[in-house]
């Protein structure tokens, strides 16, 4: 028998196995998924470009 990896939660940083009994992995709890769900819509968290800039998206509407 293999015994459970452990994690933080992302949210609140309890200690947590990563099991598939727990259906919230690798967050604690489903409230602590929903509160990091509400901090990617609300844009608290950004995912960085590190490709190069589209200068063609910036002003659709001038001809180059």
């Amino acid at each position: 028998m293999t015994t459970a990896r452990i994690v933080n939660c992302p949210s609140c940083n309890k200690a947590v196995k990563w099991t598939t009994k727990n259906a919230s992995r690798p967050f604690c709890s489903e409230r602590c998924k929903v509160i990091d769900l509400g901090s990617w819509a609300a844009e608290e968290h950004r995912i960085a470009d590190t490709g190069p800039p589209d200068f063609t998206s910036e002003n659709p509407d001038t001809d180059i």
